[in-house]
């Protein structure tokens, strides 16, 4: 056996609050890894609707989110249709509930606060109750604290915490971290993820890169 399919909606018998995110989201907007879950007592498949907010088509932005991600109830990834227009006196968007206030509006203006997409690396734990702000790029290996509120990029095997969340640890080396995003053992077929199960759970990195 080589580990679960990944494209099963629940991989964890009598367990169906938690569920793979591949099979479940078909948002042309939102790209999402295998093994990639989402754990929620409402279940997996309300994935889109209560925790990727303010996603507009015609914005264009994506949501990228890696392989091997946990994500946690609560976490909410808040895109660039939540911006306001801050270049003024007022932020209120009038122009949107138009009857005359539309007129004279700069599309301009409001285009300069877009921030991009927003990037999630591939074996990244995002914690409970978590936002991740417009554009913001998390790397691999990365560790969002429960609670934290995400306004800027985090490294690659980072733990992040805090409102505004920062760097609080590096989970290893500068050395390490290099060669583990050289092996990048996310993206080995699974048979090779299942004989080397030992490997990337422990802490030996001469044994897992003697693997790849």
């Amino acid at each position: 056996m080589n580990g679960p399919n990944p494209n099963t909606k629940h991989p964890t018998l009598h367990h169906n609050r938690v569920g793979f995110l591949k099979p479940i989201v078909h948002a042309p907007n939102i790209e999402i890894g295998d093994y990639t879950y989402y754990d929620d007592p409402g279940g997996p498949e309300s994935f889109v609707e209560t925790c990727v907010l303010h996603h507009h088509a015609f914005i264009g932005d994506k949501l990228i989110i890696g392989k091997f991600c946990a994500i946690s109830e609560g976490a909410r990834f808040i895109m660039n249709g939540a911006n306001h227009v801050m270049g003024g006196f007022s932020t209120y968007p009038f122009n949107i509930f138009s009857h005359g206030w539309e007129k004279g509006f700069d599309v301009a203006t409001w285009k300069a606060e877009l921030r991009g997409d927003t990037v999630i690396g591939n074996d990244v734990w995002i914690g409970m109750n978590t936002a991740i702000m417009p554009g913001v790029k998390i790397g691999d290996g990365a560790i969002i604290a429960a609670k934290s509120v995400v306004t800027r990029d985090v490294p690659p095997y980072a733990i992040a915490a805090g409102n505004s969340a920062k760097v609080v640890k590096m989970r290893f080396d500068d050395e390490t971290i290099a060669r583990l995003r050289q092996i990048a053992w996310w993206d080995w077929p699974a048979d090779k993820i299942t004989r080397n199960l030992d490997a990337i759970r422990g802490a030996d990195i001469d044994r897992l890169e003697a693997s790849a």
